[in-house]
């Protein structure tokens, strides 16, 4: 389980850009952040993959202290595939899943058949096994994508324990086509039935209605509102969210709510 409790967070020489935020993400959820430009959303993913330390409050993963734990325990339970992967180097995508790896490896180790038996595994799970051997720089965005979550798939697979592992994803279908999404969105579904818990922070209320199975109303930096998506997604909430009237009807279907942006309105009115 996460618990975030009153977590303020804020840049050198800037404003908040969390206020008072407190959260519980159950182990094994699937969990939406959403929200307009500037509220915070890839903040606080920031702060719970340990890339940031909260100004006040405190975060906890399976009760032990976030920012307690060491870099590699830490990255032994937690990943984070960012919006975009910016390389210095050039690397083939086997390297770049390999990467997932050092964590687990000690001093002066270099990886073992156990390592690439993991990361055949993430590939091939992925469906990204037949790149392997291709330059990172040279795939689509969706591949990219593909990869960089095998990655963290090999990130996350440790010795056997019972503690949540926690994959974070922020804007993962962004820019991709819509094959493409619906094999992201495929892919976390996946992940996520076994076992790993995901927070994914969109901008895409279609997408958070049809994967997540709660969200977070995160709006100028505070929660406005968090539980599950079936409540939360409604018309008044996504006024108050965004200040945009929207129509919300029922996809025959899937079940989810389909949400089409009509009009602006004010933010705030609602909730």
């Amino acid at each position: 389980m996460l618990r975030v409790e009153g977590v303020w967070f804020r840049y050198e020489n800037d404003d908040e850009v969390l206020r008072d935020v407190s959260l519980t993400i159950p182990r094994g959820g699937l969990v939406g952040v959403i929200g307009p430009n500037g509220s915070g959303k890839s903040t606080l993913l920031r702060l719970l993959g340990g890339l940031s330390t909260p100004s006040r409050g405190y975060l906890t993963l399976d009760d032990d202290d976030l920012t307690s734990l060491s870099r590699r325990t830490l990255a032994c339970r937690v990943a984070m595939v960012p919006q975009e992967t910016q390389l210095a180097f050039e690397y083939s995508v086997l390297e770049i899943v390999m990467m997932g790896r050092y964590p687990h490896l000690g001093a002066f180790s270099i990886e073992g058949p156990d390592d690439y038996r993991i990361v055949t595994r993430a590939l091939e799970s992925t469906g990204t096994a037949h790149l392997s051997a291709r330059l990172f720089t040279t795939l689509s965005g969706g591949e990219k994508q593909r990869v960089v979550i095998a990655s963290a798939l090999t990130q996350l697979h440790g010795p056997r324990h019972t503690g949540t592992q926690l994959l974070l994803l922020d804007e993962p279908t962004a820019s991709l086509d819509l094959g493409f999404q619906l094999e992201i969105t495929e892919l976390v579904r996946t992940l996520n039935a076994q076992g790993i818990t995901v927070i994914v922070s969109t901008h895409d209320l279609n997408l958070a209605s049809s994967l997540c199975h709660e969200l977070v109303l995160l709006r100028e930096g505070r929660v406005l509102a968090a539980g599950a998506t079936t409540d939360l997604l409604t018309r008044n909430n996504v006024r108050a969210l965004y200040g945009v009237e929207a129509q919300m009807t029922r996809n025959a279907a899937t079940g989810h709510t389909l949400v089409v942006p009509i009009a602006r309105t004010q933010p705030g009115q609602g909730l």
